[in-house]
């Protein structure tokens, strides 16, 4: 018999649920890291015990129909085992897909963490497409209720949240933006006179060459900085409110929910391969593989720290610590039989931060 106890012990800590939640969960997890599948059928043949695939299978059902897993205790957890600072840069974004004729879109708010994003909150939008205003200042302003304005270092954002409501929100919350915005934004002359495509004020720079326009500019109606550069057969174009100068540095870190979005998809769990369509489930399998995700993390962290992982040539880690954990843990729970001690090591690093 495996003995899952180290994982239970570990989770007991996070969670305040009875020993028979516990246990599925300390199951679950160690199932989807094994198939590295969100498909329930697949998860079920890799369960630990004497049960037959079909009764896991129930379990999982039941689960997911009937027990309670919410936003807020995902969030506690990850807030116990990571050591995500005081403050935190956020980045905004959507993810979607179809499933039959079914449009699964969510709008996830992440923290940036070494190279990966951390969900903290998400919500199932019930129509396909870009997010609007409305959406995207409720999920702001349930992550204020939270955890507080202090919290916020700063928000990243793509070219698909723009708005001038949304901008002029961010800005009553005195919530530093680097928000990306269209090559044919209008930006007016440093006299406020007239105005142009935002691209014309950087068209005569070098590739890779950033600059600041010097005073802030009217978009959309709004005092603004616009900083940016010219990029291959682009251009990259920020709007900030204050602090300009380390407004690209700080956008750089967006690209870290591109590589969440990957983690739970192709690169990790395959969340695509769901077949749930219901809302609230598929929130709550957001949340179970934002447990799964922060153990990954922290183990490829610790391996990182003893020996660094390579750098390729274009300057990025051959793997992310996300990969680098996965398939160290994985090696572990494909093993357990022969590998329960380093199971038991590899459960120490959920213990609380």
């Amino acid at each position: 018999m495996i003995d899952l106890s180290p994982l239970i012990t570990a989770l007991t800590a996070a969670f305040d649920w009875h020993g028979a939640r516990i246990t599925f969960m300390s199951q679950f997890l160690v199932a989807l890291i094994r198939v590295r599948t969100v498909n329930f059928a697949e998860i079920a043949t890799a369960f630990c015990g004497d049960a037959k695939p079909a009764s896991h299978y129930r379990r999982i059902q039941r689960f997911f129909k009937d027990f309670p897993l919410t936003r807020a205790q995902v969030a506690a957890a990850v807030l116990q085992w990571l050591p995500l600072g005081q403050q935190w840069l956020l980045c905004l974004d959507r993810t979607n897909w179809k499933l039959g004729t079914m449009n699964i879109n969510i709008l996830v708010l992440a923290v940036a963490y070494k190279g990966v994003a951390i969900p903290l909150l998400w919500v199932l939008l019930d129509k396909r497409g870009n997010s609007n205003t409305h959406e995207r200042i409720g999920i702001l302003k349930h992550f204020l209720s939270a955890f507080g304005h202090e919290r916020i270092q700063g928000l990243t954002a793509d070219r698909e949240f723009i708005g001038t409501d949304w901008i002029k929100f961010l800005k009553r919350q005195r919530i530093r933006f680097r928000i990306r915005i269209k090559r044919n934004t209008l930006v007016s002359n440093p006299s406020g006179t007239s105005e142009m495509a935002a691209f014309r004020f950087f068209q005569n720079g070098r590739i890779g060459e950033a600059r600041l326009l010097p005073q802030p500019r009217r978009v959309w109606g709004m005092t603004v900085w616009v900083v940016g550069m010219r990029i291959k057969n682009d251009y990259l174009l920020l709007i900030t409110a204050d602090a300009p100068d380390t407004a690209l540095d700080d956008y750089a870190q967006r690209w870290e929910i591109e590589t969440l979005f990957g983690c739970l998809k192709s690169r990790g769990f395959n969340f695509e391969d769901t077949h749930l369509t219901k809302r609230e489930r598929l929130s709550k399998l957001l949340g179970v593989l934002t447990l799964a995700l922060c153990w990954c993390v922290l183990l490829g962290e610790w391996q990182h720290e003893q020996k660094p992982i390579a750098i390729k040539k274009h300057g990025r880690r051959a793997k992310s610590l996300f990969r680098h954990g996965l398939d160290r843990l994985r090696n572990i729970v494909l093993n357990l039989a022969v590998k329960e001690r380093e199971f038991c090591w590899a459960t120490t690093f959920l213990s609380c931060t």
